[in-house]
């Protein structure tokens, strides 16, 4: 019997000291010191990238006013590419659920040496390069060219990256860190 209580004795000790290192694991850091530079993300709502020939004006825009989680966002495309053709392009960023919207591309200006832009498309004919840098000389994409060859049909995919690997290879993938945003758009070129 005094060993069936030792046993009992010895499992509610460590019960309790099991118990303890929860509470102390899970204990809240209130002393404000944090180095690890946590990344609050901000709410997106509204991507749009306009492509101007000097003459003509394409604008593609994906909106999603709920938020991830809610009902699908829409793209739209305000219509074709013309073929060897060179467009500057800007990106915008909005959170439309503030009113008035708040301009999210100026905090990704702001802080271009922990941001960068990616554009692929399934369109082997289209370049783009990204025109503007951030404090480090290496780019970000919020301004960029996209020049056109042969006419063709499919889409152009437009990821932000927060605090990738500057210099990269240019692609998302090689570039590591957080996707802020992924859009992705149907395009022709004709």
């Amino acid at each position: 019997m005094k060993n069936l209580k030792s046993i009992k004795t010895i499992k509610l000790l460590a019960l309790f000291f099991v118990s303890s290192l929860a509470l102390v694991s899970c204990s809240s850091d209130d002393d404000g010191d944090h180095d690890d530079h946590d990344h609050e993300e901000e709410l997106i709502t509204t991507v749009t990238y306009t492509l101007s020939d000097g003459t003509n004006v394409v604008t593609l825009t994906f909106q999603d006013l709920d938020g991830e989680g809610g009902e699908d966002g829409t793209t739209t495309v305000s219509g074709p590419l013309a073929a060897s053709t060179t467009y500057t392009g800007t990106l915008q960023l909005l959170n439309e659920t503030e009113s008035p919207a708040d301009n999210i591309t100026l905090e990704v200006e702001e802080e271009g040496d922990e941001h960068e832009f990616f554009f692929s498309s399934t369109i082997n004919d289209i370049t783009i390069t990204k025109d503007d840098m951030d404090v480090n000389n290496n780019p970000i994409g919020i301004e960029s060219t996209l020049t056109t060859g042969a006419a063709g049909t499919g889409s152009l995919t437009i990821i932000l990256k927060h605090e990738p690997t500057k210099p990269n290879d240019g692609t998302a993938a090689a570039a590591g860190g957080s996707t802020d945003v992924e859009v992705t758009f149907p395009i022709t070129v004709q």
